[in-house]
């Protein structure tokens, strides 16, 4: 089916599921998209706030005489750091990959790329790289991020093949 019939009949299914409800019916069939979506772990960010509240302990020796901060404002700072680490360790990053949509979280926000924005995806050992048309390329790493570069593969190569994208795989 063409992308605009698709759109047409998920418009009427919807107004006719309107029209069962307020009748007391089920719905007709409801197409949800299938979304596959592909979680990792960050932990680079929560270590390297870690390693910098360390330093800044150590330099700052608040348990010294010569302390010159408020010592309430100087733990409030240190606690503060804490729960960044925390937030960036619980706030995982993603791949979702549904039929005709890319999608990930950046530093700046929710990032969705459509099949005409992709020229490539590349497969390397412990990557995977979706180059875009217009900006920069997402990268998703195993090392870093902790993907599950495998089950990533698998999907990605159906999603080139139904998107006729190319689709390169890098041995070592």
């Amino acid at each position: 089916m063409s992308r605009s019939w698709e759109r047409m009949v998920e418009k009427n299914s919807k107004v006719i599921n309107k029209r069962r409800r307020k009748e007391g019916k089920k719905g007709i069939g409801a197409k949800t998209p299938q979304i596959d979506r592909f979680q990792g772990r960050n932990y680079i960010v929560p270590i390297l706030l870690l390693m910098l509240i360390i330093v800044y302990i150590t330099l700052a020796q608040p348990w010294s005489d010569n302390f010159m901060q408020d010592p309430t404002l100087f733990w409030v700072t240190v606690s503060c750091y804490i729960v960044l680490g925390i937030f960036y360790y619980f706030r995982r990053p993603y791949l979702a990959v549904s039929r005709d949509t890319l999608e990930t979280r950046k530093f700046t926000g929710y990032k969705t790329l459509r099949p005409t924005e992709i020229r490539k995806i590349t497969i390397q050992p412990g990557y995977v790289i979706v180059e875009s048309v217009k900006g920069a390329n997402w990268v998703f790493s195993r090392l870093m991020n902790r993907y599950p570069i495998d089950k990533m593969a698998d999907r990605l190569k159906t999603f080139t093949d139904l998107h006729h994208i190319d689709w390169e795989v890098k041995a070592k």
